[in-house]
């Protein structure tokens, strides 16, 4: 069942966080083995980008998956906590293009356990996304999916996204997919 993230459930959410971004997480701290500490430490708190209040979890007498996202206008604000800490405790000094605008309620990550995947539970996750940000009155989901991952986009479009430009984010080429929840009500 869908749920809101909690903060003890920060182990899971910092290893779903990483599942979801590969090797962009290595980019945030100088030692690979850092990066499960860095996404615990931010998951358990308030007010950044990679929030338990941001995070909806799969749970079905266990954490299957979880999705991450919030308003594409509150990026600034949600990201500049991770880049001051990744600076001041990793010595990481990184700008990311922004990946997401005003006017989109952003996913950030999605990902499902690999021994949970196949099941649609990432279907069920993006649905229920689409239902919050409906009731919370936003029009459009927008998310980033590297090119080169040809599953995940054709999950998007399966769901109705549709591919609106190409982006280069922290030096890898991505789709840029929305979905208009106003015409998209499934």
């Amino acid at each position: 069942m869908l749920r809101p993230a909690l903060p003890s459930d920060a182990p899971h959410l910092a290893r779903l966080t990483i599942l979801a971004m590969g090797n962009l997480a290595d980019k945030f701290v100088n030692n690979p083995s850092d990066k499960v500490s860095l996404f615990e430490h931010f998951a358990r708190l308030k007010n950044n980008q990679y929030s338990y209040e941001n995070m909806l979890i799969w749970d079905e007498g266990g954490i299957m998956g979880m999705i991450n996202c919030y308003n594409g206008a509150d990026l600034q604000a949600l990201r500049a906590p991770f880049l001051e800490y990744i600076n001041s405790s990793y010595n990481v000094f990184v700008q990311p293009e922004d990946e997401t605008q005003t006017g989109e309620y952003y996913i950030d990550c999605l990902a499902v356990y690999p021994e949970h995947q196949g099941r649609g539970i990432g279907k069920k996750l993006i649905t229920g996304l689409a239902n919050c940000a409906r009731a919370k009155d936003y029009n459009k989901l927008g998310l980033l999916v590297k090119k080169d991952n040809a599953a995940a986009l054709r999950l998007y479009i399966s769901l109705n996204f549709k591919v609106v430009d190409d982006r280069i984010f922290m030096g890898d080429d991505y789709h840029h997919l929305q979905l208009d929840l106003e015409t998209n009500t499934d």
